[in-house]
C-alpha cells in the first residue's frame, strides 16, 4: 500500500528505484563519472543505466547509446552534460517516459546572457513532458536511508534524523564532515541549484512528510515564493522544527548569491521578518546552522530559560555563565531542597552556587550520575550544561600502576565509560529536561564518544552549547506561539 509520502512530487527525486545517468564515462577526472562512482560507492540497490554515445561499458556498467535503448523506463535522470545538450536530452527523457530529473550541469540562468533563455527552454520542455526537476546548477540530491548519493563528495552514509535543503551544493555536502565528527546521521539533503522548478516550498513539504527526518535545515540566498514559503514552514514548524542561514544580506553577499545561482538577494532586516512569520530558528553562521539542528532533532523543548551549569573546574563554568547571560538565558539560584541534597555531595573545595563547581576529587561516577540526577530535579531550572572532561590517560596510568595490564585498564576504561554515559542518557530521558554537554576534548575521547553514542549533544565549546541552547529555548517560544 502505498503511503502519503510517497505520492509527495519529490519522493521518486529522493528515492529512485532506477536510474538513467547521462555524463559518466571512464575517464576518472570527469565529474559526471565521480558523480555515478558516488552512487555505487553508498551501495545503491536500484538500477543503473549509464547512457554514453560511444563507450559500451562504464565503471563496469552495460552503457547504452540512447534513453530509448534502456530496458525500462526509469524513475529518475541524472544530467551532467554540455550546457548546450541539456535541453534536447531532457525532451529524449520526457519521450522515454521518464518524468523525474536532477540537472547538474551549469551555464544556465546564473551566467546571465544565453543562459537565461536556455534555462526557459528547460523548463518549457519539462512543462511539455509533465517533468519535475531538480537544478539547473545544482549537486542533486543525498538520502542516506535509501543508500543514495548524486553528489561527488563521498561519505559514510550514516543515516539520521537532520534534513537539509540548500542553494549551495557545495555546503550541503559539507553537513556530511560536521556531523561524521559527532557521529550523526542526516535524512535527506537536496541541492537545489537554480531552483527552475524544484524550489525550497517543495523540498520542505517534501522534508515536513519525510519520516526520517526531524529537524528541517535550509541554506538560502533568495526566496523565490515568499507568500507560499512564510504559510509553508509556518505550517512545518508547529511540528518540526526549521532552521535557516541566510547569505546576502549584505551588498558583498548580495553580489555572491547573484553570481552563484542567479539569486536576487534581499536586506537582512527583511529576512529577520520573514524568519519571524515563518516560525523559523535564524542561525548565524553555518556552524550554528548544524548545531542548533543536532539538538533540535535530539533534545527535548524547555520550558524556560533556566539553566543550570555543572563542572570540575572554575574556568569553564564561568565561561559557561557568561555565554548564557550573552543569549538571555539565566542561572537561577537553588531551591533549599536542592541545596540540601547536594550538601552530602560537594566537596568544601568546591561551590553550591550555580554554576556547580566540584572540583577534581570527587569519584567520577558521582559527577556524571548522583550530582545531574540532584540537579534535573530542581524545580528552579528547565535544562542543564555539563562540562565533560576526564583525565582518561592518568586514570589509565594509576590503573596499570596498581597491576593491570594495559589492555584490563583499557577494558575497565571503556566498561566505566559506558556505565556513566548510559546511567546519564537514562537521567536526562526520566526528566524531560534537555541536557547538553560542552567540552574541549576531542569527539574520539572515550567518554566524549560514548556520551554521543548515548544520545546527548556534546558542543566544543560553552558558547556554542550556551547558543544551542537559546535555540532550544527559542523554538519552544516558536511552538507556543504557533499554538502547537
Amino acid at each position: 500500500m502505498t503511503s502519503p509520502y510517497e505520492t509527495i512530487p519529490l519522493y521518486p527525486l529522493a528515492n529512485p528505484r532506477s536510474i538513467a545517468f547521462f555524463g559518466a564515462s571512464n575517464r576518472y577526472t570527469a565529474m559526471g563519472t565521480n558523480q555515478l562512482n558516488s552512487i555505487l560507492a553508498l551501495g545503491f540497490e536500484g538500477a543503473i543505466y549509464p547512457i554514453h554515445p560511444s563507450e559500451s561499458t562504464v565503471l563496469g556498467m552495460q552503457a547504452y547509446q540512447d534513453v530509448q535503448a534502456l530496458p525500462e523506463v526509469p524513475d529518475l535522470a541524472v544530467l551532467v552534460m554540455p550546457t548546450r545538450l541539456v535541453a534536447e536530452t531532457l525532451a529524449a527523457c520526457g519521450r522515454k517516459g521518464i518524468r523525474h530529473a536532477i540537472v547538474v550541469s551549469g551555464g544556465f540562468k546564473e551566467v546571465g546572457g544565453d543562459g537565461v533563455q536556455m534555462e526557459a527552454d528547460l523548463v518549457a520542455v519539462a512543462r511539455r513532458h509533465g517533468m519535475r526537476f531538480i537544478g539547473p546548477n545544482c549537486l542533486g540530491v543525498v538520502n542516506p536511508h535509501h543508500r543514495f548519493n548524486v553528489t561527488f563528495a563521498n561519505f559514510e552514509g550514516r543515516p539520521g534524523f537532520i534534513g537539509m535543503a540548500s542553494q549551495s551544493g557545495s555546503l550541503l555536502t559539507q553537513m556530511f564532515r560536521y556531523l561524521e565528527q559527532f557521529q550523526i546521521g542526516f535524512s535527506t539533503g537536496i541541492s537545489v541549484g537554480n531552483e527552475a522548478d524544484v524550489d525550497l516550498v517543495d523540498c520542505l513539504e517534501y522534508l515536513a512528510a519525510c519520516p526520517h527526518t526531524r529537524v528541517i535545515t535550509l541554506y538560502i540566498e533568495t526566496i523565490r515564493r515568499g507568500r507560499r514559503f512564510i504559510d509553508t514552514a509556518r505550517r512545518i514548524a508547529a511540528r518540526k522544527p526549521i532552521v535557516a542561514f541566510y547569505a546576502g544580506g549584505s551588498e558583498a553577499g548580495r553580489r555572491a548569491a547573484f553570481s552563484h545561482t542567479g539569486a536576487m538577494a534581499g536586506p537582512d532586516r527583511l529576512y529577520d521578518g520573514v524568519f519571524a512569520q515563518s516560525g523559523i530558528v535564524r542561525a548565524d553562521s553555518l556552524t550554528e546552522l548544524f548545531d542548533f539542528a543536532w539538538v533540535l532533532g535530539q533534545c527535548a523543548i524547555p520550558q524556560g530559560n533556566r539553566v543550570i551549569v555543572q563542572t570540575h573546574s572554575g574556568g569553564p563554568g564561568a565561561a559557561a555563565a557568561d555565554a548564557c547571560s550573552r543569549n538571555g538565558l539565566s542561572l537561577p539560584p537553588f531551591a533549599p531542597e536542592t541545596l540540601a541534597k547536594l550538601r552530602p555531595l560537594i566537596p568544601h573545595t568546591g561551590s553550591m552556587n550555580n554554576p556547580v563547581d566540584l572540583t577534581f576529587s570527587r569519584d567520577p561516577m558521582e559527577y556524571f550520575r548522583s550530582i545531574p540526577e540532584v540537579l534535573l530535579q530542581e524545580p528552579g531550572a528547565d535544562s542543564m550544561l555539563l562540562y565533560c572532561f576526564t583525565p582518561r590517560k592518568n586514570v589509565m596510568r594509576i590503573m596499570q600502576a596498581e597491576g593491570l595490564s594495559e589492555e584490563e585498564a583499557l577494558q575497565l576504561a571503556a566498561q566505566m565509560a559506558e556505565e556513566h554515559s548510559r546511567k546519564l542518557a537514562d537521567l536526562v530521558r526520566q526528566c524531560g529536561k534537555p541536557l547538553l554537554g560542552f567540552s574541549y576534548q576531542n569527539a574520539e575521547e572515550l567518554i566524549i564518544r560514548k556520551i554521543l553514542e548515548s544520545g546527548i549533544p556534546i558542543l566544543p565549546s560553552p558558547e556554542r552549547a550556551a547558543r544551542a541552547l537559546w535555540a532550544l529555548v527559542h523554538y519552544g517560544r516558536i511552538q507556543a506561539k504557533l499554538g502547537a
